[in-house]
C-alpha cells in the first residue's frame, strides 16, 4: 500500500460513519493521481450504528422528561425532519397515541408524522398556523420538541411562541430547562420515554379537530365549478387532494405550489421540499434521485415554470431510464410568489413562454410520455385520469395573479420583513396580495 494512501480505509470509513450517525454531508476528496489506486480493505463489512448512549446520563434524561410529561396538564409534541432521520417517528406516534398528546409538525417534517394519525393535528407556523395548531403548541405546559432548528420560513417568518420551558430532544442531547444531557441519542431517549410514561388522558378534554386542507398554504374550499371554467389555484388543488393516494413520493419546489403543504396526504407519503433554502430548480433534480432511490414508488413533482426552467435538463435523464413520475407544473408566466413580495406586473418576473408540454418529445423523440395542456377544470380531470404506465407531463395553465391567499399573505410579510415600513412594497399595485 502507497505511503499516500495508508489511513485511506480509516478515513473513508470514518467519512461514512459520521455521515451515517449525523445525517448530514460529509466531505471527501480523492486526488485524481492516487483514487485509482488499490489499497488493503477489512474483510468484515462497515456496521452502521449509533454508539450507545451513556447509562446513567440516558436513564436521568428519560426520567426527567417522563416527570415532566405526566406531570403536565397539556403536554404536546413539535416534530422537525429529525424525527425521520433519526428513525423515531413510530415511537413519537407510539408516544402522542399512549398519553393522547397532540402532535404538530413543521412545514420541513410534513409526512414524517401519518396526517391521518389521531393526534396529528396539522403544520405550526408561527402566526400562520390554523388556531387549534396555535393553541396546541403556544399553551402547552410541557412541549417536547424533536430536533427543532427554526428559520424564517418555518416559524411565519419569526412570529413563533413555543413555552419557555420546551424539552429541545435533538440527535445527541437534550435539553430540559437549565440541564443539558450529552451523549444521549434521539432513539434510545424516545424509546426510553414511551417505555415510561404511563398511559394519559390528556385528549378526553384536549380533542384533536377535524382536519380539512389547512395550514400555510392552504387551498379554497368548497365544490369546483364547472368543467369549461378556466382552472384556478383552489380547483387545482382539490383536484390534487382526490389525486393522492398511500405511499407516493412528493416532491415540492419553491412558489405556488406550496399550496400542497395545506392538503392532507395520505399515510406513508414521503414528502420532499427545498423549503429551508429556497433553492428553486432544486425538485426536478431531487425527483431523478427519488425515482433511483424508490422506483417501484409513485413519485409525483409539484413546481411551478419559473422553478422548472433553472433545472429542466434533468427532465432529459429521467427520461432516458424510463422513469415514470407525474410531473405537474403550474404555467402562470413567471415568478408568482414574487409577484407577492413586488413588482406585481414587472418584467423581472416574467420569463421566457415555453411549450412545457412539449418538452418529453423534444428531448427523447420516441418516448411514450403523456403530455396534457390544461385550461379548465375538465382538462384536468382528463389529464388525472390517465393511466401512470409512462411519465405524465401535465401543464396547467393559469392566471399569473392567481395564487393561494396563504402564499401571497407569506410573501407580503416577507416584504415588509426585507423592506421596512417605509420599502417599496406600499406603493400602490407594487405587490400581488389577497383579495
Amino acid at each position: 500500500m502507497a505511503p499516500r494512501t495508508h489511513n485511506a480505509v480509516t478515513e473513508i470509513d470514518r467519512l461514512i460513519l459520521t455521515a451515517w450517525r449525523e445525517k448530514l454531508p460529509v466531505y471527501m476528496e480523492l486526488p485524481s493521481d492516487i483514487a485509482y489506486l488499490d489499497i488493503e480493505v477489512p474483510q468484515a463489512p462497515l456496521v452502521l450504528a449509533q454508539p450507545p448512549s451513556d447509562p446513567e446520563r440516558l436513564r436521568s434524561c428519560v426520567t426527567a422528561i417522563a416527570a415532566h410529561l405526566s406531570a403536565a396538564k397539556s403536554p404536546a409534541v413539535l416534530v422537525d425532519l429529525d424525527a425521520d432521520r433519526f428513525g423515531v417517528a413510530a415511537d413519537v406516534m407510539g408516544l402522542a397515541e399512549k398519553m393522547r398528546l397532540p402532535v404538530a409538525v413543521i412545514s420541513t417534517a410534513k409526512a414524517v408524522i401519518d396526517e391521518t394519525f389521531p393526534y396529528y393535528v396539522g403544520i405550526y407556523n408561527g402566526q400562520a398556523s390554523a388556531p387549534h395548531v396555535r393553541a396546541a403548541i403556544e399553551t402547552s405546559d410541557c412541549l417536547l420538541s424533536i430536533g427543532y432548528r427554526p428559520i424564517e420560513v418555518t416559524t411565519g417568518d419569526f412570529t413563533v411562541s413555543l413555552p419557555a420551558d420546551t424539552i429541545q430532544a435533538r440527535s445527541h442531547s437534550v435539553d430540559i430547562g437549565g440541564d443539558n444531557y450529552q451523549a444521549v441519542t434521539l432513539q434510545e431517549v424516545i424509546r426510553g420515554v414511551l417505555d415510561t410514561v404511563p398511559h394519559g388522558t390528556h385528549g378526553t378534554s384536549r380533542a384533536v379537530p377535524q382536519r380539512g386542507v389547512t395550514g400555510r398554504g392552504a387551498t379554497a374550499t368548497g365544490t369546483p365549478a364547472g368543467g369549461s371554467t378556466n382552472l384556478t389555484q383552489a380547483a387545482y388543488w382539490q383536484a390534487i387532494q382526490d389525486y393522492l393516494r398511500s405511499g407516493d413520493v412528493l416532491l415540492l419546489d419553491n412558489g405556488t405550489s406550496y399550496a400542497l403543504l395545506g392538503l392532507q396526504l395520505p399515510p406513508d407519503c414521503t414528502f420532499v421540499g427545498s423549503i429551508n433554502w429556497g433553492s428553486i430548480g432544486y425538485s426536478v433534480a431531487a425527483l431523478l434521485g427519488t425515482l433511483t432511490a424508490a422506483p417501484d414508488r409513485r413519485h409525483l413533482l409539484f413546481l411551478g415554470d419559473g422553478s422548472f426552467q433553472l433545472t429542466a435538463q434533468e427532465l432529459s435523464t429521467i427520461l432516458r431510464h424510463d422513469h415514470k413520475p407525474v410531473i405537474f407544473l403550474i404555467n402562470n408566466g413567471g415568478y408568482t410568489i414574487e409577484r407577492g413580495y413586488l413588482g406585481k406586473a414587472e418584467q423581472y418576473n416574467d420569463i421566457a413562454t415555453w411549450a412545457y408540454a412539449d418538452l418529453p418529445r423534444v428531448l427523447r423523440p420516441d418516448t411514450t410520455a403523456r403530455s396534457f395542456v390544461v385550461k379548465t377544470t375538465a382538462d384536468l380531470a382528463e389529464a388525472l385520469g390517465a393511466p401512470n404506465d409512462t411519465l405524465i407531463f401535465i401543464e396547467a395553465v393559469m392566471d399569473p395573479y392567481d395564487a393561494p391567499a396563504a402564499v401571497m399573505t407569506s410573501s407580503n410579510t416577507g416584504a415588509d420583513i426585507d423592506y421596512g415600513p417605509r420599502g417599496p412594497q406600499h406603493r400602490d399595485n407594487a405587490q400581488l396580495r389577497p383579495a
